[in-house]
């Protein structure tokens, strides 16, 4: 397997300079360009029956729409990451949201199923390496004293993409159809694009991201937790909801309208989930991480005999969205924890397991629906994160011995200067 190093950018023996900052308008427009990623990518959930319908191919095969961007971008972040590790962040961000931008007008434009899928393997090249590059801008563009706060806000881009951006599109989708929502998506992110350019300084990187400090941060007990309990909640997660909207349609009976509603309280509740998990993590994070996976199966679970009213779905749909609002930012602590001096390769790693699973988890879930129904999946999720409870007990239950202490927790990963003339 090929390594990565993560060196500190310097021209010789010198410490780089302190970068320049952007101040709050730069934190601003790289959250909203996460908000118009992460909203591209789950926007067919709300659209996946229409999406389906417009190319008479089935839900299953319309979940390809979530497959494939989850699949590029798992391959996208550490790819994207080392061939623009000498590259202006500042242009590779803006790269990045104009190849977004052009993959959301041509899914509004094509006349066949098979190009929307080619705009969803641009979008899943724009998730890795938007996300990789982006999420760790923060403390390069206000002070200090409010790092904190700016990658809160940059994170809370997330959680507004589920509130937000997909009770809106499947919204706009049912007045003006799903073409609409895309194009109207293109627009947003050509406008966040310049918003970007204008605010965003100059952003020569501070770190060369070769191919070896993976394979250390592999070897970690920390990361191998993390990458299980990833794993399966995940694919737990969207294993089944990406195919909520059948079972709300199928058997819950409910509308178009109550759709959008359910859908909108879902993500309401993921983020109220997002702030709560994130303050209980410092204190509790393997029970944290668990709770969420155990709130997940039993609601998942309940779903099909407690769905089949509308007041059962959203108590449900409440229980799911608040628990799984804490999942990203468990699943990115615990990978942080485990390589605390590699941080770069930690974000990749997060950005790989986590779009990874998704694919997996749709195409999984897709295989499923098409062959019994919306209600099976929503169990076979269920199991999945049932799981994820068992393994996070039996890791908890688990005495570390020194050397997985020292190898996940204090032992620095190699780390070598580079010239910038290499």
């Amino acid at each position: 397997m090929v390594s990565t190093t993560t060196a500190p950018h310097s021209d010789g023996a010198g410490p780089p300079a302190p970068a320049p900052r952007g101040g709050w308008p730069a934190v601003i427009a790289v959250t909203l360009g996460i908000f118009c990623v992460v909203t591209t990518e789950i926007l067919p959930i709300g659209l996946l029956t229409s999406i389906g319908a417009a190319f008479a191919v089935s839900d299953g095969t319309a979940g390809l729409t979530m497959t494939l961007p989850g699949l590029l971008a798992a391959v996208a972040a550490p790819v994207v990451t080392v061939a623009t590790a000498r590259a202006d962040r500042r242009r590779t961000l803006g790269a990045l949201l104009l190849l977004l931008a052009l993959a959301d007008l041509l899914a509004a434009a094509a006349p066949q199923y098979w190009l929307v899928l080619v705009s969803r393997v641009a979008v899943g090249i724009v998730i890795g390496g938007f996300w990789s590059i982006g999420a760790a801008l923060a403390e390069r563009l206000v002070p200090p004293a409010s790092v904190g706060r700016a990658t809160a806000v940059v994170f809370s881009a997330v959680p507004l993409g589920s509130v937000l951006g997909v009770p809106a599109g499947t919204f706009l989708g049912e007045l003006a159809g799903w073409r609409t929502t895309f194009a109207v998506m293109g627009v947003l992110t050509a406008a966040t694009l310049v918003m970007l350019w204008l605010t965003l300084p100059p952003l020569p990187p501070l770190q060369v991201t070769r191919l070896r400090v993976l394979r250390s941060v592999l070897r970690r007990t920390g990361t191998r937790f993390a990458l299980l309990l990833t794993f399966l909640v995940v694919l737990a997660h969207f294993g089944a909801y990406t195919y909520v909207t059948p079972f709300l349609e199928q058997v819950t009976r409910a509308g178009s309208g109550s759709v959008t509603a359910f859908l909108l309280l879902f993500g309401a509740a993921g983020i109220a989930g997002n702030f709560a998990g994130g303050a209980a993590l410092t204190r509790w994070p393997r029970a944290t991480f668990g709770l969420a996976a155990a709130l997940i199966a039993m609601a998942t679970v309940l779903l099909p005999p407690l769905g089949h009213r509308q007041g059962g779905a959203v108590a449900l749909l409440l229980v799911w969205g608040a628990a799984y609002g804490a999942v990203p930012v468990a699943s990115q602590t615990f990978f942080r924890k485990a390589a605390p001096h590699a941080p770069e390769a930690a974000t990749v790693l997060f950005t790989t397991a986590f779009q990874a699973t998704i694919a997996l988890g749709a195409l999984l879930g897709g295989v499923t629906v098409d062959r019994t129904s919306p209600s099976t999946v929503m169990v076979f999720g269920g199991a999945t994160a049932a799981l994820a409870v068992v393994a996070a007990a039996v890791h908890r239950a688990r005495r570390p011995t020194r050397g997985d202490r020292g190898q996940s927790e204090t032992t620095p990963l190699p780390v070598r200067r580079c010239d910038r003339r290499l």
